[in-house]
């Protein structure tokens, strides 16, 4: 009988953050949350940052909870995009800044008068989102901060880097910077010289499922841990996601449903090229060298931030009975673009809906439930758009859609993403990133080969459920003419 061997995934979200125990026994993965925490943006003077020193804290909390499994290693995902800088000291150059914040606005514009936009897609192959690495730095040209920095560490990193004192870059993060050229595999030096951004900063970037070091000493002896390894996993939550896609070899694209919705494919190399531009699709980085061919769109931000204003409002809102609601409204009453721009930062998402049907000349979403269904019936319009130009830059189809993550429990939208694409839909499993995350520390720790194997696990450890098109939908065509 194969050993059980244990593995301690760290995965930070928009709002908590989880230490999750994962076990895998030759054949399964199992997963266990051993330790939850907030993981707030927090606003200082004007500014959202991240409470890194308390979240290590909450790390080293969960380490002391899975020590007496004994675990093999450990390994840090969150998203992509934020990142911290040290000085010539190793120590953290202020409270690393949050990709919400405000100061990027304008350093799109700011950046394409030096650079064009064209330009910058050939250097990195990137979408154009304010929020980028790359613009987020860019505000900080001329600061204290930026001209003391020594070394630039993406967020997951940081934190590996204070469990074992080695500074590494993962490559699934770094490629979500835009300044990470995926055709080259390196830092886009010359893009970040022109814009007069500094290039010493950039640290050695390694692949997903590769050993850091070993936990400090100091930092096993304050949790009571034993000697274990520290791993990158895909440190990008979305890339850690999709290598725990339980899907069979052949045409399938993904969603990584949570506060986005990260629609995609995996390609053996990037699409750089006019139509990507075009569109403002992504090549990030996957594991064992693929290519994340996707598009960003704004996912279930857009509830929880009208659940926030009912909440502040007084008005309780049970995500369930939320649902319910939504299936018994009208269909297609009232149909949102989700990526505008109106509905990025937060605070009123209700007001901002409203105003946005309005002025389209459309009703404006009147209950909870009407509110939820317009989310609900435009973000799986939007996944049908996306999955088009997908098919039409590939030249290959999506016959199956996963859809992975916390989105993937909402038995509505998840039937609507069918419908409105007119492919079956498979949900499942809700914590594909912390099981990627196992995922890729058991391959370096020997126990499984390659992601062919991975992959092979995950079918055998979830039951995803399959959502196939009703063909009693409404008419999804005319709705996505409409819209």
């Amino acid at each position: 009988m194969a050993r059980t061997e244990n593995y301690v995934a760290v995965d930070l979200g928009a709002g908590s953050g989880r230490v999750v125990l994962g076990s895998f026994d030759g054949e399964r993965i199992s997963l266990k949350e051993l330790h939850r925490f907030a993981n707030p943006a927090i606003e200082v003077l004007g500014h959202l940052h991240w409470d890194a020193l308390r979240l290590f804290s909450e790390m080293k909390e969960g380490l002391r909870k899975a020590a007496a499994f004994k675990p093999v290693s450990l390994g840090v995902d969150t998203w992509g995009v934020d990142f911290a800088l040290l000085d010539r000291n190793g120590a953290l150059i202020g409270n690393p800044f949050h990709y919400r914040d405000s100061r990027t606005n304008g350093m799109q514009a700011r950046a394409f008068e030096v650079v064009s936009r064209e330009e910058i897609f050939e250097h990195t192959g990137l979408q154009f989102m304010e929020c980028n690495s790359l613009y987020q730095l860019l505000a900080m040209k001329g600061s204290a901060a930026l001209d003391a920095a020594q070394t630039l560490l993406m967020m997951p990193d940081l934190f590996h880097y204070w469990f074992t004192g080695v500074r590494t870059c993962e490559y699934s993060d770094a490629t979500t910077t835009q300044f990470f050229d995926p055709r080259k595999r390196t830092w886009a030096t010359p893009l970040l010289e022109k814009l007069g951004l500094p290039t010493k900063i950039c640290a050695e970037i390694v692949e997903p499922g590769t050993l850091i070091g070993a936990l400090r000493g100091a930092v096993a002896a304050e949790c009571g841990a034993g000697p274990m390894a520290v791993v990158a996993p895909a440190a990008h939550d979305t890339g850690s996601a999709v290598a725990a896609v339980p899907a069979e070899p052949g045409d399938w694209a993904y969603i990584s449903s949570g506060t986005w919705s990260l629609l995609g494919v995996e390609t053996p190399k990037p699409h750089v090229t006019p139509a990507v531009l075009e569109k403002n699709f992504t090549n990030e980085g996957g594991v064992f060298g693929a290519t994340r061919l996707l598009k960003n769109i704004c996912g279930m931000w857009l509830l929880e931030e009208c659940r926030r204003e009912w909440s502040r409002q007084g008005i309780a809102t049970d995500y369930a009975q939320l649902c319910r609601d939504a299936e018994a409204c009208a269909a297609f009453r009232s149909l949102i673009d989700v990526d505008d721009p109106l509905f990025i930062a937060p605070g009123n998402m209700p007001g901002r809906i409203r105003e946005w049907c309005m002025k389209s000349g459309q009703p404006a979403p009147e209950t909870p439930g009407q509110f939820a269904r317009a989310i609900f019936e435009s973000l799986a319009l939007k996944y049908r758009s996306v999955l088009n130009d997908l098919a039409a830059i590939t030249g290959r189809a999506p016959r199956t859609l996963h859809i992975v993550g916390g989105g993937s429990q909402n038995a509505l939208l998840c039937q609507y993403a069918a419908d409105a694409a007119g492919i079956p839909a498979v949900a499942g499993p809700v914590e594909a990133t912390a099981a990627g995350n196992v995922l890729l520390q058991a391959i370096a720790a020997g126990r499984i080969a390659d992601h062919a194997e991975a992959r092979e696990a995950a079918r055998r450890s979830f039951a995803p459920r399959r959502y196939e098109p009703s063909p009693s939908a409404p008419d999804w065509a005319a709705a996505a003419a409409r819209l």
